[in-house]
C-alpha cells in the first residue's frame, strides 16, 4: 500500500531523527577522527616533529575507542604529547586516568595542564602531578618547560585553567627558554584574548592550544545552543586573526549529556620541521 503524504513525511522525520539520535551516541563519540596539520616549513615529505593534542577526556571508563586511540598514537610514536586539561571531572576516577596512561608507551615525552574540572572536582594536585610523574608527564601550572628534540628544541608553556584556576602568562612564561618553537597550552580559549597584552612581548609564540568546548558537543548547521564559560568567541579549530595563532580541540569526552551531534570526538597532530 503506498504512503500518502504526510505517512512519507513522518515516515522520513522519524528514520532522520533515529539516524541523528544514532550518530550523537555512538558515532561522533566513539569513532575518534585524527586531524593532520603541517606548521610553517613542515611538510609531507620533510622530516618533522610530531606533537599531538589530546584534550576533554572527561574520564569515565576506558572504552574500546580510547584503547583504539591509544593504540594509533602507539603506532605513530609522536616526539611529544600534550594533555590540555579535564582529563578528569571526579576526582574518584584517577585510578582511570592511571589506567589509561599506562596504555600509552612511557618512553614517549608527555606534557599536561589542568582545565577547569579537575579544578571543580577537586582533584589532588600533587598527587596528579605524582601520576603523570609516573607516565613520563609533566604537569605544568603556569610553567615553561624546554624540550630537545633531535637538534630541535620546544618549549610548552602551560597555564592554570582560565575560569577554575589562577592563569598567569607572565608568571607562566618567567622561566621561558628560547627555543627553535613555542607552543602554549591553555585549556580555556577565551584566555587566548589576556595572552598578548599580559605576556612579555620579547617572548615568541607559535601557536596556542586549547580546548574546554567540545566543539559546541551538540552543533546543528553552526546552531549550538550551549558553550561552557571560558569558551568565549571560539568554537573548534584554528583562529588566527586579533591574537596569537590557536587551535581549539573539540576534544573526545563530554559533559552534561553523553551526546555529541555535528562535534565529532578527534584528536590533532602538529607537525613541525625538524
Amino acid at each position: 500500500m503506498p504512503f500518502t503524504r504526510r505517512q512519507f513525511i513522518c515516515t522520513s522525520l522519524a528514520g532522520l531523527g533515529g539516524i541523528m539520535l544514532a550518530d550523537s551516541l555512538l558515532f561522533e563519540r566513539f569513532f575518534i577522527e585524527t586531524n593532520e596539520f603541517y606548521i610553517g616549513a613542515a611538510t609531507k615529505s620533510s622530516k618533522n616533529i610530531s606533537v599531538i593534542q589530546v584534550s576533554d577526556l572527561h574520564l569515565h571508563s576506558i572504552n574500546h575507542a580510547l584503547v583504539h586511540l591509544v593504540r594509533k598514537i602507539n603506532k605513530i610514536q609522536p616526539d611529544l604529547i600534550v594533555f590540555t586539561g579535564d582529563m578528569l571531572d571526579e576526582k574518584k576516577n584517577m585510578a582511570l586516568l592511571i589506567q589509561f596512561l599506562n596504555l600509552i608507551d612511557k618512553p614517549i615525552c608527555k606534557v599536561a595542564i589542568l582545565g577547569n574540572w579537575e579544578h571543580y572536582a577537586k582533584v589532588d594536585i600533587d598527587e596528579l602531578k605524582s601520576v603523570y610523574n609516573n607516565s613520563n608527564c609533566q604537569l605544568l601550572i603556569n610553567q615553561s618547560n624546554c624540550y630537545r628534540i633531535g637538534n630541535k628544541t620546544v618549549s610548552i608553556t602551560g597555564v592554570d585553567d582560565f575560569i577554575g584556576g589562577q592563569a598567569d602568562i607572565r608568571a607562566a612564561t618567567t622561566n621561558y627558554q628560547k627555543s627553535d618553537y613555542h607552543i602554549i597550552l591553555s585549556h580555556c580559549p577565551q584566555y587566548r584574548d589576556n595572552i598578548f597584552p599580559e605576556m612579555d612581548n620579547n617572548v615568541p609564540v607559535d601557536f596556542v592550544l586549547s580546548g574546554h568546548t567540545h566543539g559546541g558537543q551538540v552543533n546543528v548547521m553552526g546552531f549550538i545552543p550551549y558553550l561552557p564559560e571560558g569558551s568565549g568567541r571560539y568554537v573548534k579549530g584554528w583562529y588566527h586573526t586579533d591574537g596569537p595563532k590557536m587551535y581549539v580541540s573539540k576534544g573526545i569526552g563530554t559533559t552534561l549529556l553523553p551526546v555529541r551531534l555535528g562535534a565529532r570526538a578527534e584528536i590533532a597532530i602538529f607537525y613541525l620541521s625538524a
